[in-house]
């Protein structure tokens, strides 16, 4: 009985134990997401503003704007790109962390030209531009760079792709119409044997050469193959020996010739 309500007991605790592990990952996934959109939706709308002021300003003000809207708009296209081919090429790490490491020069960067929006001194920050245009196209460049060598390595691999599904999709054509190949053959051995069944070569008229009466010692054997058992022998006549033909031996006597008296 002890022993039930102990394990009992454990399951409980288990059954508890696990029901707050599945809420704090739940609560952890619904926080992220949360933070998720309100980055996102306050990335949107600080790149809308960038947007208008870029378009909207004219000198100090406008030049920082389209600096931080170019920067922030082909670091975000480079990351996407990034991370969406790591997924498919694991060979895309390495440069996900030359990626990672861009990045903080490109947010520092982009903290600074945030700062110098809201400096009173125009004229200072005037005088700065050139060299913040500078490292602004040194970072694009970078980015663009790695976005470009990563969007054309996916390219190559869907083309060599494409070429050997090509090639096996000309093969296997090539294999269904096997019947262009066959179905002439095929009609010239059936004519063939209907011309051989008839007693004729095909395309030929002559007349079938009369039999010998001594066909020569080596046809019997094809005679057999192709024609089927041999002809019988007809039986042969006996003819008597000559006389005048016999050998003659020592121990025989020789014939006396006939005298009249």
């Amino acid at each position: 009985m002890e022993a039930a309500l102990t394990i009992l007991a454990l399951l409980l605790v288990a059954f508890v134990a696990l029901g707050v592990y599945a809420t704090v990952k739940a609560v952890g996934a619904a926080k992220r997401g949360v933070d998720r959109t309100i980055t996102q939706a306050r990335r949107t709308v600080e790149d809308t503003t960038l947007r208008a002021k870029s378009f909207g300003q004219v000198g100090v003000a406008g030049e920082l704007a389209q600096l931080r809207l170019s920067l922030r708009t082909s670091m975000r296209a480079t990351q996407d790109a990034l991370h969406a081919g790591a997924a498919e090429d694991a060979s895309l790490a390495e440069s996900v962390d030359l990626f990672r490491r861009l990045s903080a020069h490109g947010l520092e960067l982009d903290d600074e030209l945030k700062r110098l929006e809201r400096e009173p001194d125009r004229a200072t920050v005037a005088g700065l531009l050139p060299k913040l245009r500078e490292r602004t196209q040194r970072i694009t460049h970078s980015a663009e760079s790695l976005r470009w060598a990563a969007r054309d390595r996916a390219r190559q691999f869907a083309d060599d792709d494409l070429d050997a599904l090509n090639a096996q999709i000309d093969i296997e054509a090539g294999a269904l119409r096997h019947w262009d190949v066959d179905e002439p053959s095929s009609q010239s051995s059936g004519a063939g044997a209907s011309a051989t069944a008839s007693g004729q070569g095909p395309g030929t008229d002559w007349p079938e050469p009369a039999a010998s009466a001594d066909p020569p010692a080596g046809s019997s054997t094809a005679d057999e193959a192709w024609s089927g058992p041999a002809r019988e022998e007809s039986p042969q006549a006996i003819t008597a020996p000559d006389p005048r033909l016999r050998t003659t031996y020592p121990w025989q006597k020789s014939t006396r010739p006939e005298t009249t008296n």
